[in-house]
């Protein structure tokens, strides 16, 4: 199915079709804790993963299996684990790969939570880490070290919205056969599919555009197929044991051999989703499913919306910059054009005259925008990230990330164009009276 319909099918039909039992054209939502053995030697093998099917739903689920197959499809990867969050894919895709004494590499861009869990919570078990500039990727070529186990970056950066040259960042992790994760979150597959620039897994928080309601906490973990985990240390030991070794369990399966390039998510799954249990519920499948179905009509909306939004920014006189790669005037406008053609996504960043107490204003006087932490819903969203999002980051992490004082993040939604300007005008111009 993947190699014979676009994308706009794939998000309706890809993993599913019509129960063969009852005719249930919808996904049925799965709502079991576990599944009948039909003997114990088929007990046995699934324990050992000698044959598909499902044995406990911490582990897999018949609903959850149809979105993992959809999300797998719509990004051209080979296999995809659905998480409880943005954040439990990321830890299960890193933890998978990393013990004691490894190092990862990661952009100074990154979402602040994802620096934390680096930075921070990984480095309590050992795991070093070096941060780079993405704008620099001789600074990642410098970064890579024999221990390193992967690089991680965003396509799109949060909030700063920078875009990461994917193309030349994978040629440096191929040369060090390292592998690269990119958080494919603010594009979506609908935009870029990291896979085909030469990303080896990307990670999404469904709860943003592909879930695209604000109902549902999801995330995922998609394997690109791409990457040989036989790789070999100058020593000639494994560089990827997890993967390409023989496991401590299940009869000593060695992944790589069984599983070939889906390896890395039999891994995931086998102690990922088995050791940490971070599964997502079948009910949050199905919602996020539901959002699914219409991303490439919502996200033709946001992105139109989020263009008009732009140009009606940077004409604003309470406005003192505007920033979104659509934009001529933004440093990656051309390398947007070449990996995110459909557009750069519906998040722009932009600072207002008179500082932070001027963007309080704003913010507090919004009545269509909703002022939350989250992005991508189909309505519009305002925060001001220094003071929420990032603010557990150092100073010199908020600047590396492109945050600053002033800086407000907007999420375009999907109300009439003329309806988002009109709010957002008044509590401009009010935060040049009460806060500038």
């Amino acid at each position: 199915m993947v190699d014979r319909y676009r994308i706009d099918t794939l998000s309706l039909h890809a993993g599913h079709t019509p129960d063969p039992v009852h005719g249930s054209r919808a996904v049925p939502i799965h709502q079991t804790t576990s599944y009948v053995f039909q003997n114990s030697e088929h007990a046995a093998s699934l324990y050992n993963m000698e044959q598909g099917g499902h044995l406990y739903s911490r582990i897999s689920n018949p609903t959850v299996a149809v979105l993992e197959q959809r999300i797998a499809a719509l990004d051209r990867g080979v296999a995809c684990t659905a998480t409880s969050s943005g954040m439990a894919a990321l830890h299960l895709a890193l933890s998978v790969l990393v013990s004691a004494g490894d190092h990862i590499v990661y952009s100074s861009q990154l979402y602040g939570a994802a620096i934390n869990l680096i930075d921070q919570t990984l480095a309590r078990f050992g795991v070093s880490s070096t941060a780079f500039d993405p704008k620099d990727l001789s600074a990642l070529d410098r970064a890579i070290t024999p221990n390193t186990k992967c690089v991680l970056a965003e396509l799109i950066s949060n909030p700063g919205l920078d875009v990461f040259d994917i193309k030349r960042a994978a040629a440096i992790t191929q040369a060090h056969q390292v592998p690269l994760i990119v958080d494919g979150t603010f594009n979506t597959p609908y935009l870029c599919q990291p896979i085909e620039h030469g990303a080896n897994i990307v990670t999404h928080s469904l709860t943003k555009w592909m879930g695209g309601h604000g109902t549902t906490i999801a995330g995922a973990v998609v394997d690109g197929g791409n990457f040989a985990w036989d790789a070999k240390n100058a020593d000639g030991s494994l560089k990827f044991p997890c993967i390409a070794g023989n496991h401590y369990s299940m009869d000593g399966i060695n992944f790589w051999e069984e599983f070939g390039p889906s390896a890395a998510t039999m891994r995931m799954r086998a102690e990922g989703m088995y050791n940490f249990g971070p599964s997502l519920s079948p009910f949050s499948a199905f919602q996020i499913l539901q959002g699914l179905e219409t991303l490439h009509i919502r996200m033709d909306r946001h992105m139109a919306n989020a263009h008009a939004m732009v140009t009606f920014l940077k004409s604003h006189d309470a406005v003192a910059w505007v920033r979104h790669p659509s934009d001529p005037a933004h440093p990656d406008y051309e390398l947007a054009k070449d990996i995110l053609p459909k557009g750069a996504g519906s998040i722009i960043s932009f600072g207002i005259k008179g500082g932070r107490q001027a963007g309080a204003t704003f913010i507090e006087n919004v009545e269509l925008a909703s002022h939350l932490a989250n992005v991508g819903d189909a309505k519009t969203l305002v925060i001001h990230p220094g003071s929420t999002t990032h603010s557990h980051l150092t100073p010199d992490q908020l600047v590396a990330s492109g945050t600053s004082e002033d800086l407000v993040r907007l999420s375009v939604g999907l109300e009439h164009i003329d309806d988002i300007k009109t709010d957002l005008n008044r509590a401009l111009s009010l935060s040049q009276k009460r806060g500038g």
